[in-house]
């Protein structure tokens, strides 16, 4: 008999939450993909070709500026409780935060804007 794998597992488990987390990402994936038509890949890759040691730093070094900014921004909201000045949607920061962290990934495995 075949071993159930994890994926098996949680979605026989907890289908509700699985099949939440995958419509997440497919609304992540979506939202990354336009942006991507309207910005391109220039502004992860800050002008370079992501070549060098160096490119990369860059890149990354940028990457956490943006992450770091979301962190501050749920800091201030929902630790310190201050109220949205900004009308952005929690949730935005969040999925932010997710993508901003998968970005990171692709950059570190040099198939950013390939």
């Amino acid at each position: 008999m075949k071993e159930e794998t994890a994926i098996e597992y949680c979605e026989r488990k907890y289908p509700e939450m699985t099949g939440e987390f995958k419509k997440i990402q497919e609304e992540m994936y979506e939202t990354f993909c336009k942006k991507q038509r309207n910005y391109g890949p220039s502004n992860i890759s800050v002008g370079t070709a992501l070549e060098t040691k160096d490119d990369l730093k860059l890149s990354l070094t940028g990457l956490w500026f943006r992450i770091n900014d979301k962190i501050q921004r749920l800091k201030q909201l929902v630790v310190l409780g201050q109220p949205d000045e900004v009308g952005e949607p929690i949730q935005d920061t969040y999925q932010d935060l997710s993508v901003y962290g998968i970005i990171a990934l692709i950059v570190q495995r040099k198939k950013w804007g390939k």
